[in-house]
């Protein structure tokens, strides 16, 4: 049983964007590779066709799990979204407390996390740890690197 998961409408349709490639140009191009594999010859001994029908297999496990996510994704409306406390799709500054640096990020669904974009996933460690916070809490977040202690200095859109 998945989990309904939250996302951006530019989130959500990049997966319906990727599905789209998967189902119209994938999908066809790997049925192509394996025709033509198959008329090589003797299939026992064959490499590119065991090759083709393992892609094919991999792909439409791809194609069903991101069928799935989709299934149970929901959009966030950024206009009902209770900026006195952190949750999805909220901006949050954040302060380290043990070298005073501040960061920004945004949180989001796992499947839109991007570090370089400041956009980190509602299920790491820290995005966990900010959740249902607000302004001017000090909290100890469990990361690879140890416990570490920030204080939430602002949330925005």
């Amino acid at each position: 049983m998945s989990q309904i998961a939250y996302y951006t409408e530019e989130g959500l349709q990049k997966l319906k964007d990727e599905l789209q490639q998967m189902e119209k140009v994938d999908r066809p191009a790997i049925t192509r590779a394996i025709a033509e594999a198959r008329d090589k010859g003797d299939l026992s001994e064959n490499a590119e066709y065991d090759a083709a029908r393992e892609a094919q297999g991999l792909l439409e496990l791809r194609i069903g799990k991101l069928k799935e996510v989709l299934s149970n994704a929901r959009i966030v409306d950024a206009s009902l979204l209770d900026l006195s406390k952190v949750s999805i799709l909220t901006k949050v500054k954040i302060k380290n407390l043990k070298n005073k640096a501040m960061m920004q990020y945004v949180i989001v669904a796992e499947n839109e996390a991007n570090l370089k974009e400041g956009k980190i996933s509602i299920d790491s460690p820290i995005g966990k740890g900010l959740l249902g916070r607000k302004v001017g809490d000090k909290v100890d977040i469990n990361v690879p690197a140890g416990v570490i202690p920030f204080e939430i200095v602002e949330i925005s859109l």
